[in-house]
């Protein structure tokens, strides 16, 4: 369904947290773009974990919301006007990007992003795959990358390998140069190596805290796994965990580095990674597509955590 009427659009907002009941689907106004912004045309709107946990309020202390907001936090689209100071981008670029979390979000006909958030969308995806890439892979190259500084030779373990975050992460780790291991289930086994990891360790079955002498350990669940995590780092490794903040006594204790890492818009970052998904080095893996209207079945599938790949919504066809 595309809008009939430029100044008003579908946005799918929450007045307050809570259950999936709390979403709203409503025509409001089209937003204007300021200095150094411009005004995307949302063509589909990726779906992640924080979505629903924004929505529940999990994140209503850290992240500086006013309520109403619009959700959805990654987005592929196509600029339809201009901020003023705006020069590095044209009306009708193919655009994509994680916008702040601070402000409304993507599963909108339309959204206003600095020119910070966005970067050219990937010629060789669809806007449906584009989608899904920003925040996902922003999150695991902050965390990789930037935090964990992987290098060739090192030895990292990643949990959850066939999550959003996890298939970003397993390929930018082995684009690195480094031994890849990660847990998962058997049935995906075949499915993440052909992605680039070299051991998947089924956890159902097999207890990942053997291994040993790690250089990295990249944790996105938490809790009892975090903390069966310490003790296969060697001396010096690193932990990051983008679910909740190491424990630093901890962190000391076993005389590795550990952080916390919230994966933030970054348009070097993302242009970086449109070279490696255009040259072949970086797959994206899409599991379920849904319309605007179906936002509470696309947040149930992402709340059951059995997906492997991602989640998209799909907001206009391209005209």
């Amino acid at each position: 369904m595309n809008t009939t009427n430029k100044n008003q659009m579908r946005a799918v907002k929450i007045y307050q947290h809570g259950g999936a009941s709390k979403m709203s689907l409503e025509t409001i106004a089209t937003p204007e773009p300021g200095e150094e912004e411009v005004l995307i045309k949302i063509f589909a709107a990726g779906v992640n974990p924080i979505d629903w946990k924004i929505r529940e309020g999990h994140y209503a202390e850290i992240i500086p919301q006013t309520l109403p907001v619009t959700l959805g936090w990654d987005f592929a689209g196509e600029i339809t006007s201009l901020g003023k100071n705006v020069s590095n981008w044209n009306i009708g670029d193919a655009v994509y990007g994680r916008p702040e979390f601070s402000k409304d979000g993507t599963y909108a006909d339309y959204i206003v992003v600095s020119v910070g958030e966005i970067a050219a969308k990937p010629k060789t995806l669809s806007w449906q795959e584009a989608a899904v890439v920003p925040l996902v892979t922003l999150t695991a190259w902050q965390a990789l990358k930037e935090i964990g500084k992987v290098k060739q030779g090192d030895r990292v373990l990643i949990h959850a390998g066939s999550g959003g975050v996890g298939i970003a992460a397993i390929q930018i780790a082995k684009n690195a140069g480094a031994t890849v291991y990660t847990t998962s289930t058997h049935k995906n086994a075949e499915f993440l190596k052909e992605l680039g990891a070299d051991e998947v360790i089924d956890y159902t079955q097999e207890d990942f805290s053997t291994l040993e002498n790690l250089d990295i350990v990249f944790d996105t669940i938490g809790g009892e796994v975090l903390e069966k995590s310490w003790a296969t780092l060697k001396k010096g490794g690193s932990l990051v965990s983008i679910v909740e903040v190491p424990d630093e006594d901890v962190a000391i204790k076993h005389e590795v580095h550990a952080n916390f890492c919230f994966g933030q818009a970054n348009f070097e970052q993302l242009s970086k990674i449109t070279s490696l998904i255009d040259s072949g080095n970086l797959k994206v893996v899409l599991a379920y597509v849904f319309q605007l209207e179906e936002v509470a079945k696309a947040h149930e599938k992402s709340e059951s955590g059995q997906t492997r790949g991602k989640i998209v919504i799909q907001i206009q066809e391209q005209s």
